[in-house]
């Protein structure tokens, strides 16, 4: 029992990293598609932007 627990902690402990590093890839891949459909929209525009 005891064996089980620390072989779970462990496994926390080392995939932690991997989690965060996950979350930044994510968000650098979510930046770049937001970035390339905000391109194609301008494209499609047929007169500038007003703001």
């Amino acid at each position: 029992m005891i064996v089980s627990l620390v072989y779970r902690a462990v496994r926390g402990l080392l995939s932690l990293p991997e989690l965060l590093l996950r979350r930044e890839a994510s968000v650098a891949a979510e930046v770049l598609v937001l970035r390339h459909e905000n391109t194609v929209l301008r494209r499609q525009l047929t007169s500038p932007v007003r703001y």
